[in-house]
Order: structure tokens, then sequence, then C-alpha cells
């Protein structure tokens, strides 16, 4: 049986590639500038290339360690789509104290 694929996205290049996952090899190679690699998940679909807004909302995600897995019931569960999905839950979790990843994949925000 082949080893399952995952995908890697290159944020400067807006682009992800689907690849073998490898836990000995750590750092992947963007084929286009050379740049680094960011592993997004199994679950992870990109958004088209023109829409800067989708990539910039992919990037907070990603640096902030969020992730595309697949979890039991099927997807990854929620993630915010748009910047001001984000900017949502970044002043939540400024309020509060939690974590800013924990607060980035809560699906509803308490009022």
């Amino acid at each position: 049986m082949p080893p399952s694929k995952t995908s890697y996205v290159c944020l400067p290049c807006r682009a992800s590639y689907k690849q073998p996952y490898d836990r000995e090899q750590e750092d992947r190679v963007c084929p286009r500038c050379a740049g680094v690699l960011i592993h997004a998940g199994s679950a992870f679909a990109p958004p088209k290339r023109r829409d800067t807004a989708g990539w910039r909302t992919l990037s907070v995600l990603l640096n902030a360690g969020v992730r595309f897995h697949k979890s039991c019931c099927g997807g990854p569960g929620y993630r915010p789509r748009t910047l001001s999905e984000v900017k949502e839950r970044m002043a939540y979790a400024g309020r509060t104290g939690e974590p800013f990843a924990q607060a980035l994949v809560r699906p509803e925000l308490p009022r």
C-alpha cells in the first residue's frame, strides 16, 4: 500500500502540493521558489491563487499552528474563512486570555 499523501503549502507562491507524508523528512522545498513548505494536513483545500483575502486568512491560521487534519468525524472541524472571522477570534483571545490557536478553531464565540 503506498503511503498516504498530505498537503504542503508555500505561502509566498500561493501554491499547495500533495506529497507523501514522511516523519523523517522535516524540511520540504517549494518547487517554484525553493522556500520552505508548511505542512497543512490531509484535509486541506487551498483557496484559489487570486483569492488574496483567503490566502491572508490561511497564512494567519498556519502561522498560529492550526492545521487541517481529518478527525474521527471526517473533516478538520471549524476553520475561519474570512479575515473578519479571524479578527473576531483575535479580539476574543485578547479579552479572555485563551490561546490564539484555540480561539481560531472555535466554531462560535460566547457572547
